[in-house]
């Protein structure tokens, strides 16, 4: 069972730490700091919350910072989650920018941009393994799942489908079995 903040504080200096730490790769930072950090959420909800956020316009992990502040505190813990998102990093990438407006033709700085490229790759790649575990207790298993997750790359990846040509069907797929199998158990409830 996941645990709760105790207050907004802690949820604006959480959502403070995991931007900070989250260029380019804040997925895991994310996952880290929400489901086995702080234990606010479950493997599953993460999984469950990041897909609502991945759908919602705008940046994921803003999407989650207020889908969680919302569920904690009510309108002023989602205030407060997505200050701790936006307010420090801010300041960061805008000392940044002028920084880097000054050396961005050096080759060093190209070098160093290629190269922090790859670690979000890997942080990425590194998500998605962690992911698997709450898909493997997903209402619909994990082959399912795994089928839904093939399709999406193949059709995104491969394909460069518009995204949202390629969530509408799919999504719709995956909401479609889920809802069956939620009507299904509600009528085997006593």
């Amino acid at each position: 069972m996941a645990q709760r903040p105790h207050t907004k504080a802690a949820l604006f200096w959480s959502f403070t730490r995991i931007a900070l730490q989250g260029f380019g790769g804040v997925i895991a930072i994310a996952q880290r700091e929400l489901v086995e950090t702080r234990q606010w959420l479950t493997a599953q909800e993460f999984v469950d919350d990041w897909a609502v956020s991945q759908v919602l316009p705008g940046p994921n992990v803003v999407n989650l910072s207020i889908i969680l502040g919302g569920r904690f505190f009510g309108w002023r813990g989602a205030l407060a989650a997505v200050a701790g998102m936006l307010m420090a990093p801010t300041a960061v990438v805008l000392c940044l920018a002028a920084l880097f407006a000054n050396y961005a033709d050096l080759a060093v700085t190209q070098g160093m941009m290629r190269g922090v490229a790859c670690i979000s790759a890997g942080l990425i790649a590194g998500v998605v393994l962690r992911m698997l575990n709450g898909l493997s207790t997903h209402m619909l298993g994990l082959w399912p799942c795994l089928a839904l997750f093939a399709s999406t790359f193949f059709a995104v990846a491969l394909l460069r489908l518009p995204l949202v040509w390629v969530l509408l069907p799919l999504g719709g797929v995956g909401i479609f079995f889920s809802l069956r199998i939620l009507k299904r158990e509600k009528g085997k409830a006593p």
